[in-house]
């Protein structure tokens, strides 16, 4: 089911922790021993929340006013990226918080927030009346920056980039939520959202170019989507409780239009060949979904529940790949594409948990999902100034998968837990193709009629225990074996799978085989009362083995990843805390075409470690400032550009904030901060790197 993907804008750290306990401590202390023995009529020292909210009034509402910039030099695309912000000045109402009580049981409430060029906005309209029900509005507006610049290539120091300001995909989400919660009915819960994608934003699907002028072609031309998407979903569920059971029921309607283009430039600025390339993908789509679930405690150790939900998918498509101007073009593209796809799936879950005795948890399950769908497309396949032709192809897929798990968790001896799981997965499913590209005066591939039988066996089981042997120390050891099997049978191919054939697929993988083990460790210490250590390593080595139709089988893939972790917390000083963490990531995996075999393909590494800092010091009673320092560095880049595309990370980032903190009044306080961050990237040639300072003021009032 097509879904628009939601992020969430970073904050700049707009509720940063304060201190405030060790503060509020000294100074309730100071507060205490001011106060005679013979005085018994003084008024009660303040508590330390009371001595960090400047009182005993409780302030329920705020207004955060805000306004700071950026000052960067560089690559300011990236920059936009890496820390998703605009790049220049911005400011407005940071946070807003309003509640009151109109009524008897029955409050209303309003969040906000609304940055000017940070296209970061929210707003929610609340009304709560307990033992009734409530409504909510709330809209969401957020961008994303993606930096949509294309490769280089070290030889000539040739770099592609698209813009110095990043592309932009702005995101909405509005919602409205209505439910009745009556004491003794059932209750009712209607929701509407519409979500929204509009921009731009960038694509690893790079274009051809000549970077050195010899002919020699490599994928470097920076290309990028637009967005134009939306969707609509109304949803309606109760739910309800009679004696020992709960259960609740549901639909679901979701309609939507995604209209996207991909465009791609080869060759560019290299006058006669440069080409355009546009790929329009427009989709549409309705979805209905039933839904239903039962709980039941048959006994006070034994509870059974069941799901079940049905999904109706339709989609319509359409698209285009077209070329400008059209008369230089020499690659396959088409226009008029229409078709669509039919979905049916249904679910079934059944779930036990049952505890024979006090110390031991039993959960068997059993999941079964069931799809079918067909497709259907035509359109008109193009190639240079030949006339175009008519393609067409349809396609069918039947697929049933049945899961078991059974979870087992055993607390009998003293300060220990032990867990395991078993999960197993059993599928098959037949997919059947025909049709596609045609040849055009004789150039092409002929139309494909396949079809493929699969069976799979997926397989995980895991172990693992918690041991709390002193107050201050507690261990978690664990870890888990997965193996994914998909067996293939072809009993209709076209294509000859023989070592001489110019296409093989789609029916050519006979077999394919996952397997993942994994071990990890996590230790926390609290050597002193002010001091706590957390460790953490993780290990895991995972292959592919590959047996292609009529050839002999290969372990095509081998990955290790070591990952290791420390982090520390002291607090020498009731009014000073430190905070260190440092994280490594060992990864890198191999393949059979690796050197000496080839130059074009190298190892895949993503090793990689950051080193995090960050110190809160109370000044006085009103005062508090906040360090913090951060650290990335990656060196997998090696320069086999000659041969292929170099990839593979070498870069490294510094960042330092600082941030001071003053209460004026009870009620108003205000917050300076300064950032800045260096950041050097040697596998783009230095042409990504970037400076940038953070001037930066918020002005809280409370009410």
């Amino acid at each position: 089911m097509p879904t628009l993907m939601k992020t969430r804008l970073p904050a700049l750290d707009r509720h940063p922790p304060r201190p405030w306990s060790w503060a509020a401590s000294l100074a309730a202390g100071l507060a205490v021993c001011s106060v005679s023995a013979a005085d018994t009529n003084a008024p009660a020292p303040l508590t330390p929340q009371q001595m960090f909210e400047g009182g005993t009034n409780s302030y329920t509402n705020w207004l955060d006013l805000s306004v700071g910039g950026f000052i960067t030099s560089g690559n300011n695309a990236q920059f936009q990226q890496q820390h998703q912000r605009s790049g220049s000045a911005f400011g407005g109402i940071d946070d807003f918080h309003f509640q009151e009580d109109i009524a008897k049981n029955t409050t209303v409430s309003v969040d906000g927030r609304s940055i000017f060029d940070e296209h970061d906005y929210h707003l929610t309209l609340g009304v709560v009346k307990e033992n009734t029900g409530y409504v909510r509005f709330s809209i969401d507006q957020f961008r994303t920056w993606y930096n949509g610049d294309g490769g280089f290539f070290p030889p000539t120091g040739s770099y592609f980039p698209l813009s110095n300001n990043s592309l932009g995909l702005d995101r909405s989400d509005i919602v409205f939520e209505a439910g009745l919660r009556l004491e003794n009915a059932p209750a009712v819960t209607f929701r509407y959202e519409h979500t929204s994608r509009d921009g731009e934003k960038s694509s690893t699907d790079w274009g051809f170019t000549h970077p050195d002028g010899s002919g020699l072609v490599r994928g470097l031309s920076p290309s990028f989507y637009s967005i134009d998407e939306h969707s609509d979903s109304f949803q309606l569920d109760v739910t309800h409780h009679i004696k020992a059971t709960d259960f609740g029921a549901g639909l679901t309607y979701e309609t939507g239009n995604l209209n996207d283009t991909l465009h791609i430039t080869q060759f560019p600025g290299e006058g006669a060949i440069q080409q355009g390339i546009q790929d329009n993908q427009g989709t549409s789509y309705d979805m209905f979904n039933v839904h239903a679930f039962t709980e039941t405690w048959l006994k006070k150790n034994l509870m059974f529940s069941t799901g079940y939900s049905f999904s109706d998918l339709d989609n319509t498509f359409s698209g285009s790949r077209t070329f400008n101007p059209s008369s230089t073009q020499n690659d396959f593209g088409y226009f008029g594409l229409h078709g669509g796809s039919r979905l049916y799936e249904y679910v079934m879950d059944v779930n036990l948990l049952y505890k024979p005795t006090p110390h031991i948890s039993l959960v068997p399950s059993i999941r079964v999902d069931k799809q079918d769908w067909d497709a259907d497309s035509s359109a008109s396949e193009t190639l240079g100034v030949n006339p175009s032709v008519p393609l067409s192809s349809t396609g069918g897929r039947g697929e049933i998968d049945v899961r078991e798990r059974m979870d087992l968790t055993y607390t009998a001896i003293t300060n220990w837990v032990f867990y395991a799981r078993g999960d197993w997965t059993e599928g098959n499913a037949t997919l059947s193709e025909d049709g596609g590209l045609v040849p055009i005066t004789g150039i092409g591939i002929l139309p494909v009629d396949a079809q493929i039988d699969e069976n799979l066996l997926f397989q995980k089981y895991s172990l693992g225990a918690r041991w709390y042997p002193t107050r201050r120390i507690s261990a978690d050891i664990g870890g888990y074996y997965k193996n994914n099997n998909y067996d293939n049978t072809f009993p209709v191919d076209s294509t000859p799978n023989d070592p001489g054939s110019p296409i093989r697929y789609p029916a050519y993988l006979a077999m394919q085989n996952f397997e993942t083990e994994d071990v990890n460790a996590r230790v926390t210490v609290r050597p002193r009362q002010n001091i706590s250590l957390v460790s953490r390593c993780e290990f895991q080595y995972s292959t592919i083995h590959t047996t292609p139709d009529l050839l002999s089988g290969v372990e095509s893939s081998r990955m290790t990843t070591w990952m290791l972790a420390q982090d520390a917390t002291w607090t020498p000083w009731s009014r000073l805390y430190l905070q260190a963490g440092v994280n490594c990531v060992v990864s890198d995996t191999r393949t059979p075409g690796l050197d000496p075999v080839t130059q074009a393909i190298l190892t895949a590494r993503n090793n990689y470690w950051t080193v995090n800092f960050s110190s809160g010091f109370v000044v006085d009673d009103k005062t508090d400032l906040k360090l913090s320092y951060f650290f990335y560095n990656a060196d997998d880049y090696k320069d086999n550009s000659l041969a292929g595309v170099p990839y593979g990370a070498d870069a490294e980032e510094h960042g330092v904030t600082a941030t001071l903190t003053r209460r004026i009044s009870k009620n108003l306080r205000l917050a300076l901060r300064y950032g800045f961050w260096h950041y050097d990237d040697a596998s783009f040639g230095g042409n990504r790197n970037f400076d940038a300072h953070l001037v930066y003021s918020s002005l809280q009032y409370r009410f």
